[in-house]
């Protein structure tokens, strides 16, 4: 069975890519411009026509933002990909990086959770004008 649903035409129009990967036309543009998706070819009438490269590639970007690689990082990996020549010991240190991002966000998560947790706690949720959140929003601690 295809990932993409039903299997993709040799050629597609932007809308059809966009709604093959969810990704938004501008944001396909965008790739474009910065060099992560290859510019595609033009129909006599300028439209652009994407292949199925185009697509594995979207998806692949897609992919490792939803996963919250930086673009950077994609663009590393991709490099690493269009060079051909990668070793998973390359790919497994620019996703160990970023498993060590994940991890301080995931704390610093932990510690805002514990924030909120103890300013929500402090709120009665009367009808009182004095709000306990919203002095420690002042209070900025």
């Amino acid at each position: 069975m295809e990932p993409f649903g039903d299997p993709p035409t040799a050629q597609m129009p932007i809308g059809e890519l966009s709604g093959r990967t969810g990704c938004n036309i501008e944001t396909i543009r965008y790739y474009e411009r910065i060099g992560l998706l290859p510019a595609p070819p033009r129909s006599a009438g300028g439209h652009r026509i994407y292949g199925v490269d185009h697509l594995k590639r979207l998806t692949f970007i897609r992919r490792g933002r939803q996963l919250g690689f930086a673009l950077k990082d994609v663009r590393g990996l991709l490099a690493l990909v269009d060079g051909g020549d990668y070793t998973c010991d390359e790919v497994q240190a620019l996703t160990l990086a970023h498993l060590g991002e994940v991890r301080l966000k995931i704390a610093d998560l932990k510690v805002l959770e514990r924030v909120l947790d103890d300013m929500a706690a402090e709120c009665e949720g009367g009808t009182v004008p004095a709000c306990p959140v919203i002095e420690a929003l002042f209070r900025g601690a």
